[in-house]
C-alpha cells in the first residue's frame, strides 16, 4: 500500500488518507482481506498523529471499505453480496491457515482447486 500526504493540498491529511485507500480498495490495488497496517504504524510512516489516521479508518469503516476485527486487525472489506463477502472472509481464513502451516502458494492453490472439483462434481 502506498499512500502519499500532500501538506500544500486543499483537503485535510485525514481525506487524503481516507481517499487514497478508498480509491485503492475499489480498484483492486488493495485486494478484499488485504490487512491495513496498524492505525499507529500508518501514522508513524507517513508522518501523522495517529487521531488523524483513525479518523481516516473510522470514515472507511463507516463507508464499508475496510472493517476491523478486533486484535486480529483491520482489513479491506468485501464488497458486493453478502455471498461474495461471506466467501472472501472463508478465503481470508484459508490463506491465514495455509500459511500457518507453511505452506506455498501454489500447494494452497492446488488444495482448493481440488476442493472446488469435488464439490462442483456432486
Amino acid at each position: 500500500m502506498t499512500l502519499k500526504i500532500h501538506i500544500d493540498d486543499s483537503a485535510p491529511p485525514y481525506e487524503q488518507v481516507r481517499a487514497q485507500i478508498s480509491e485503492q480498495a475499489r480498484s483492486g490495488v488493495l485486494p478484499v482481506g488485504y490487512r491495513l497496517p496498524t492505525v499507529r504504524g500508518l501514522a508513524e510512516s507517513l508522518g501523522l498523529a495517529a487521531n488523524t489516521v483513525a479518523k481516516a479508518y473510522r470514515a472507511l469503516e463507516t463507508d464499508g471499505v475496510i472493517e476491523t476485527r478486533g486484535r486480529h486487525g483491520t482489513f479491506v472489506a468485501a464488497a458486493g453480496s453478502a455471498a461474495e463477502r461471506e466467501a472472501a472472509s472463508a478465503a481470508q481464513a484459508y490463506a491465514e491457515r495455509v500459511r500457518r502451516l507453511g505452506l506455498g502458494e501454489d500447494a494452497a492453490l492446488d488444495a482448493v482447486r481440488d476442493a472446488l472439483r469435488a464439490a462442483y462434481a456432486e
